[in-house]
């Protein structure tokens, strides 16, 4: 059973098409759909130029499909991208994920290229099509030109001109980090995602999570001018919660916490929600890294894998290495079982706050800054909340909803904000 229903008018499923009365189209509905389910017609500027300009929620030709459903929406908007925006609007707000479309086969490969670039694997479609050719001039409209190059461009159009939502990008910057190397921690403000966990600058895509491809793009894009690089040489991280170190120039894993490189305009992302997004910048030689920091990861060292790395394959001394650790979950709301206590008390003691309670509270970064110092990095190289005398750029992302995104707060659905840095 389906929560939701698209009746698509545009790509073919009329009459005029398929040869079958309103009233058979409603009775294909029915067995679809309970009788609360959401029912959407998608008319969109197509099906008004056909009928005169005419509103498709008042035309007769909807009457039938209408009748005894409360929860029936008319998608009559200028674009099919801004009618499956809406569309998708009002299905996370109510929580759904389940859809039934009723189109052509045209029709559905044209659906399927939109539902590729604002769906995720959360939603579930199903498509019921008829299989007869399109042959009226309606529904022929959106078939005169190449479907793959009009939907990317008109999703991404669309998107570019939408509000920035929780007021304009803004990023954290480390004092500690020179001006030869760009570089920045994103905040939640600034984006086009209307989820609430994830609203609005989440700039990661997940298979997992409600934020399609393109959402996730245009945010990407908007971060990238207000910090002036260009979105398409972006690399972030690959998560895998461990230590590997991805060579920039060697073959690229499937998986791995954290990137290296001396190649100048190339820009490394480390994305974070609670988890450390870290920066390296080594000044003399130019060289760069980043890296995604959990509790694995920290257990695991990967902060001391990408230090060993730029020493290894780019000949950095250590001592010339600055470390900027971004926005993460503080000591103050963050816990773990207390199976895992020993492992962090082990780093140092004041790495667990209250080992003998039943749910630790355990300072990731502070174990981080001990395990970098052991390695031979300065204490004044380190760029964490325990520095007072430069900006703040690691606050609590937990603590502020405001400005961070946190999976710790906002449970499954929740957005990612990342560190990035280039080599001008």
């Amino acid at each position: 059973m389906f929560g939701v229903l698209i009746l698509d008018l545009i790509h073919g499923r009329c009459p005029a098409c398929n040869g079958k009365s309103l009233e058979q189209l409603a009775a294909e509905i029915s067995p679809l759909t309970a009788g609360d389910a959401l029912v959407f017609l998608l008319c969109g500027r197509y099906f008004q130029q056909a009928n005169g300009g005419s509103s498709c929620g008042s035309a007769p030709l909807t009457e039938p499909l209408l009748s005894g459903r409360r929860s029936v929406h008319v998608l009559d908007f200028d674009t099919i991208t801004e009618c499956l925006c809406r569309l998708k609007q009002t299905v996370d707000e109510l929580d759904l994920s389940s859809v039934a479309v009723l189109t052509s086969r045209q029709g559905k490969e044209i659906l399927l290229l939109y539902q590729k670039q604002l769906f995720t694997e959360v939603y579930s479609f199903e498509y019921y099509t008829s299989e007869d050719q399109l042959t009226c001039q309606r529904c022929s409209l959106a078939h005169t030109d190449s479907p793959g190059d009009r939907v990317n461009k008109e999703v991404t159009t669309f998107l570019q001109q939408l509000p920035a939502l929780k007021g304009d990008v803004t990023t954290l910057t480390s004092t500690l980090i020179p001006d030869c190397f760009g570089h920045g921690f994103s905040t939640r403000a600034g984006g086009v995602c209307s989820i609430p966990t994830l609203s609005s600058l989440n700039l990661f895509s997940s298979s997992k999570r409600r934020d399609g491809r393109a959402v996730v793009e245009e945010n990407r894009r908007r971060l990238a001018v207000h910090a002036g690089f260009h979105p398409q040489p972006l690399h972030m991280v690959k998560v895998n919660h461990a230590s590997d170190v991805w060579v920039m120039g060697k073959a690229e894993p499937d998986s791995y916490d954290a990137i290296v490189t001396n190649q100048a305009g190339v820009v490394l992302a480390a994305p974070g929600a609670d988890c450390m997004p870290i920066l390296f910048a080594d000044p003399v030689l130019k060289v760069i890294g980043a890296a995604h920091a959990g509790w694995k990861g920290t257990l695991m060292g990967v902060a001391m894998a990408t230090v060993g790395a730029m020493v290894r394959e780019f000949g950095c001394q250590v001592s010339d290495i600055i470390v900027a650790v971004g926005p993460s979950v503080g000591a103050c709301c963050f816990t773990l079982g207390r199976e895992r206590a020993p492992d962090f008390a082990c780093i140092h003691p004041d790495c667990v706050l209250d080992p003998h309670s039943a749910r630790p509270h355990v300072n990731i970064r502070l174990a981080n800054r001990i395990l970098l110092q052991k390695g031979g990095i300065l204490p004044e190289h380190i760029h964490d909340d325990t520095v007072a005398d430069r900006p703040c750029v690691t606050p609590c992302t937990s603590c502020h909803p405001e400005a961070f995104f946190s999976h710790v707060r906002d449970g499954l659905n929740f957005g990612t904000q990342v560190g990035f840095l280039w080599i001008k």
